[in-house]
């Protein structure tokens, strides 16, 4: 086991900048998660965890398989460093970002296709709303925040390392999805069928656009169907999560 005491540490600056900057995630292919849950959500992925990181004076639950995993303790001072918490519960894990070949991406065959969603939060509820509802995978198109920063991780409670999470080029996949022959529900506001007019199947593409402004025209055109959730009240619009949530689960089989 090894020991850091130092702030100044090569490997605490790395933590800290895969905690604070896109860049060295998208470089290195690395991200940092922190608590328990997400360190053992972590862990079940097999060679998911680099390293096992705990503050000095917290225990690790027994349970945990940690034979093959270099453990690392460090001091509060160096958790000072990496934590992106106000309430840190001691316990993170250094993680590789999964990464898919053709073949495993050609396998999927329900998706939920994401274009310039730019909260992180969304994001996340999304990969956890979409693992939920036992989509095959979801895609990241432009403009959407960066699935691995600390705020998105968190906010898929562990779904990260259960479905797979892919930055794509959405005109490039929904061209090959429509060739495979899975069809493409675009969300939209005017000439839309109800939401669950298409019923319920193993096989689609669900697509969901930006908070503000919905779904890139030029992305929307392609699709094979626009869906509309109605609204009944006299909200505006619903959150583009939750809109996703109804929709996967009213398509979904």
């Amino acid at each position: 086991m090894k020991r850091i005491e130092s702030p100044q540490n090569s490997l605490v600056k790395h933590w800290k900048k895969l905690v604070n900057t896109r860049k060295e995630r998208d470089k290195t292919g690395e991200f940092l998660v922190e608590g328990a849950h997400l360190a053992e959500e972590a862990l079940k992925r097999e060679g998911a965890v680099l390293a096992l990181i705990f503050r000095e004076g917290t225990d690790l639950p027994g349970h945990w398989n940690t034979e093959n995993t270099e453990l690392i303790e460090i001091t509060p001072a160096v958790e000072k460093e990496i934590t992106d918490t106000e309430h840190p519960q001691g316990i993170y894990a250094q993680c590789k970002t999964p990464e898919y070949g053709a073949d495993e991406m050609n396998g999927w065959r329900s998706l939920l296709l994401v274009d310039a969603v730019q909260d992180p939060g969304n994001i996340g509820t999304m990969i956890r709303t979409a693992d939920a509802a036992g989509i095959d995978a979801v895609l990241l198109g432009k403009g959407c925040a960066d699935p691995f920063a600390p705020k998105t991780v968190r906010s898929g409670q562990g779904s990260h390392f259960h479905i797979p999470v892919v930055r794509a080029d959405l005109n490039e996949e929904i061209g090959r999805l429509r060739q495979a022959g899975v069809p493409v529900y675009g969300t939209a506001l005017e000439e839309a069928f109800p939401f669950d007019e298409p019923g319920r199947s193993d096989t689609f593409a669900l697509l969901v656009g930006n908070e503000g402004s919905g779904v890139d025209p030029e992305l929307l055109s392609q699709a094979d169907r626009r869906l509309m959730i109605p609204i009944r009240g006299k909200a505006e619009s619903l959150n583009v999560a939750v809109a996703a949530g109804i929709l996967l689960y009213a398509l979904k089989s």
